[in-house]
């Protein structure tokens, strides 16, 4: 008998079906991947299984973990099944972890609500477990609050609370997907590790198919609540069956043709960059201590090229992004944009702020819902000394909507009707809609799935034609930048370690450091003639 069931799994909310028939298993010790687009039904699966569902929800079927049938379990049942046998990782760590808790409590509490043994043990089962991750208290003490790690540390502190109790089954829900390449390898080792180590099962959500193929041991794919394929993973990625699943894997691997860069002038120059932030003092009369974020950073763009930004986080990637956007003073070197500086004196040059616009990593979180489309996108004419007014205000907002993908009538609708490929359209057109000499792409496609996100490419690769684009593509996607840009920056602690030609910089890596990002990064399988 396997470890967890779900037989024949139907889910409806407020009378609108959600799941239709699911149906799948989970092993000890086996690491099953759910994978699909936004909507598919994954998280809701995994949601099912906790029994942490919406108001209104009503479900059928069986969901069995060790024979027992959870859906028909009270809420005092399932809150000593959840943490105890049944662990879970969120998404996102931020958002998962108290931020007025230390991580040594956060990490205490699932032990002590099960009272699954006295405060002092509870405290070096905490200690244990971290270490365990990767966060040995000597140098991550069980007194850090979650603001003071790091992304990938947060995470780990979410996977050791998880697995505090050494629960039977362990459910990732898409815990990779906001990390950089290395620190996600990390994750995914370790996750891979705890499987093996603990005989646990693993039941991995996730739309990054590389993943998926790299780790997984059968692959589950759903569409519109439905499985529409599982199997073997090996098995699957040499015989699709699907349409669906060949169309997934194909748009993972999807490649753009960009039209030729024409040689011209520098657009972008960045000279000899320093950006210190001040830290707190650790005593009274301590000297004032810096971290230097960006040090010494130098690079030209030209016009009508296409330049990538990768690193770690916490590389400097952003921090020098918010200087080149004039929102940020740096201590010294120089930004030009068409040879004018960024900041006159101690304020941003408003004549040069009207030439850039940048494109945010989530587009629903960047727009005010209370608003239309038409006054979203027009938001930046109030950089423009004589912005257009009545029809030919309306004639622009046509052509932007068009030009990215949508229809003029779009305009009085307003964000929440549209789906995330559609939210980052409006985004872009927000972004051109003042014809920009710069465009920032900052992580402008890492949380669509790759069906959106290869359109989004598309997109931008029709535009490049339309509109000779200049832009700055910022991302930790590697597989993204390598087919978006014609030139890369390569960026570790503050520093530029390798620019060049975008295909040479992947083939040929100079640096150590460019060496193990590529390394690092999940690599999709070559189906050959299977998804063709």
């Amino acid at each position: 008998m396997s470890l967890l069931e779900i037989e024949n799994l139907n889910l409806s909310i407020h009378g609108m079906d959600i799941l239709k028939q699911v149906s799948l298993s989970v092993a000890s010790g086996e690491i099953v991947a759910v994978t699909g687009e936004s909507g598919s039904g994954k998280s809701m699966t995994a949601l099912a299984v906790m029994q942490l569902l919406p108001n209104g929800a009503d479900a059928a079927g069986a969901i069995r973990l060790d024979g027992l049938d959870l859906l028909n379990c009270s809420e005092d049942e399932m809150c000593a099944l959840r943490g105890a046998s049944v662990g879970m990782v969120f998404q996102e760590p931020m958002t998962a972890l108290n931020p007025v808790k230390t991580i040594g409590d956060q990490v205490m509490e699932t032990i002590l609500i099960h009272k699954a043994m006295p405060t002092a043990q509870a405290r070096s089962r905490a200690e244990e477990v971290l270490t365990r991750v990767g966060l040995p208290p000597e140098r991550f003490p069980l007194s850090r609050y979650p603001h003071e790690l790091s992304g990938g540390q947060r995470q780990r502190v979410v996977i050791a609370m998880a697995i505090a109790l050494r629960p039977r089954l362990l459910i990732a829900d898409e815990p990779t997907t906001a990390l950089d390449v290395t620190t996600q390898a990390q994750i995914l080792d370790l996750l891979t590790g705890l499987v093996r180590e603990y005989d646990m099962g693993l039941l991995m959500i996730t739309h990054d198919l590389a993943v998926v193929a790299d780790m997984a041991d059968w692959i589950i794919v759903m569409r519109y609540g439905e499985v529409v394929e599982a199997g073997a993973t090996e098995p699957l990625l040499r015989n699709m069956q699907h349409p669906y699943t060949r169309m997934l894997f194909r748009a993972s691997g999807h490649q753009v043709n960009l039209p030729e860069p024409k040689p011209t002038q520098p657009l972008l120059e960045v000279a000899q960059v320093v950006r210190d932030y001040r830290l707190p003092r650790k005593g009274l009369f301590d000297a004032p201590r810096h971290h230097r974020a960006v040090a010494g950073v130098s690079f030209t763009l030209n016009k009508g090229e296409r330049l990538g930004l990768v690193g770690e986080s916490g590389c400097g990637k952003s921090t020098l992004t918010r200087a080149i956007l004039g929102l940020e003073e740096v201590q010294s070197g120089q930004i030009l944009l068409d040879g004018q500086p960024v900041f006159t004196g101690h304020k941003p040059n408003l004549a040069v702020r009207r030439k850039m616009q940048v494109v945010f990593q989530d587009p629903y979180g960047s727009f005010n819902p209370r608003h239309r489309v038409t006054r979203l996108i027009t938001e930046p004419f109030h950089l423009l000394e004589h912005p257009p007014t009545g029809f030919e205000r309306q004639d622009r907002i046509a052509e932007i909507l068009t030009a990215v993908g949508l229809s003029p009538d779009d305009a009085g609708r307003y964000i929440h009707e549209f789906s995330g490929g559609q939210r980052q359209r409006i985004a872009i057109a927000r972004a051109l809609i003042i014809r920009p000499e710069l465009i920032l792409f900052d992580e402008a496609v890492s949380a669509l799935d790759v069906s959106v996100r290869a359109q989004i490419l598309d997109l931008l690769a029709e535009l490049c034609a339309a509109y000779d684009l200049t832009y700055l593509f910022i991302s930790h996607d590697l597989s993204v930048v390598r087919t978006i840009t014609d030139r890369v920056l390569v960026m570790q602690a503050g520093q530029i370690v390798e620019q060049g030609e975008t295909e040479q910089v992947f083939s040929n890596p100079q640096h150590v450091y460019t060496q193990t990002l590529i390394a690092a990064a999940p690599i999709l399988p070559d189906i050959g003639q299977d998804v063709a």
